[in-house]
């Protein structure tokens, strides 16, 4: 892709999220996620009705009168996009890939987040750390995140999401607020999602094609695996066959579900035929 057309895109996906984010997500991702916490902010003197257990004593004895201090939300957070740029993303069946998807609601959360003077780091993965761009503000920022997206080449097309979670705690000693965005075809990450979800806000979002879900009768095809680029005819008119896919299919899906509801994260779903924003919506205000 040369530049001026990698400029275009960007731009045609700033101008699409950015106008979301304004005017649709800003409020609700301010509500849903709050600062870390309560942070110190001064100290004045004790009023009628004010809490005696935010008395500070050692003030108060300096003075001889009672002082209080003051706490305020610490507003700061930081966003980590963790998106996964394996070979299965490469795949739709309708107006878009799901690697499309998966770059407009990133851009609409960071966009989100920016409002919000928060950071927005970016992990790509397969089944290793492909690129790692560390949590910064602003819009320049934002579009390299988009660009990113948008072109970057991974090494490889398989898919590890414990690998990817075991660097997201390497790298962010502090609580964030994580967007895993996969189709979830993976197992073996319960574990590391949970030590993940225990520091971290983390929410799943499967984007997925509704031809994935089933595989059609059309007889004899020949089929590449997404991941390991393995060549194979399939014979599509067995029922054995296509039960056997489903099941796969349906068990990878089960198990996305189980592990992040067993380590207290939240999960999203989005079909690429879907609206993504009726999706984030409801998210955001079920949470909020």
């Amino acid at each position: 892709m040369d530049t001026k057309e990698l400029l275009k895109k960007v731009r045609k996906i700033e101008i699409k999220t950015r106008r979301l984010s304004d005017h649709i997500f800003g409020g609700e991702y301010h509500s849903t996620f709050k600062g870390r916490g309560m942070t110190f902010s001064e100290v004045r003197q004790y009023q009628f009705g004010d809490d005696v257990r935010n008395i500070d004593w050692n003030v108060t004895a300096r003075y001889n009168e009672p002082f209080i201090k003051i706490f305020e939300e610490e507003r700061e957070l930081t966003m980590m996009l963790m998106v996964d740029i394996s070979g299965s993303e490469f795949f739709g069946t309708e107006e878009q890939f799901k690697n499309e998807v998966v770059t407009e609601i990133a851009a609409t959360l960071a966009f989100s987040a920016t409002q919000n003077n928060d950071k927005i780091g970016l992990i790509l993965f397969s089944d290793k750390i492909e690129l790692y761009i560390p949590p910064k503000k602003g819009r320049s920022h934002v579009l390299r995140i988009i660009r990113e997206l948008i072109e970057f080449e991974p090494q490889s097309k398989e898919t590890n999401i414990a690998e990817a979670l075991k660097f997201l705690s390497s790298v962010m000693k502090k609580k964030a607020i994580v967007f895993i965005l996969s189709d979830f075809i993976a197992d073996d990450y319960l574990h590391t999602m949970k030590i993940a979800a225990k520091k971290h806000d983390v929410t799943g979002i499967r984007v997925y094609d509704k031809r994935e879900e089933d595989m059609p009768n059309l007889g004899m095809v020949q089929m590449q695996d997404g991941e390991t680029g393995e060549l194979m005819l399939v014979n599509t008119s067995s029922k054995k066959v296509r039960l056997n896919y489903g099941k796969y299919y349906h068990d990878k899906v089960v198990y996305y579900k189980e592990s992040f509801t067993k380590s207290g994260a939240g999960t999203i779903d989005c079909r690429v035929d879907e609206s993504y924003v009726k999706k984030l919506l409801g998210y955001f205000k079920a949470r909020g």
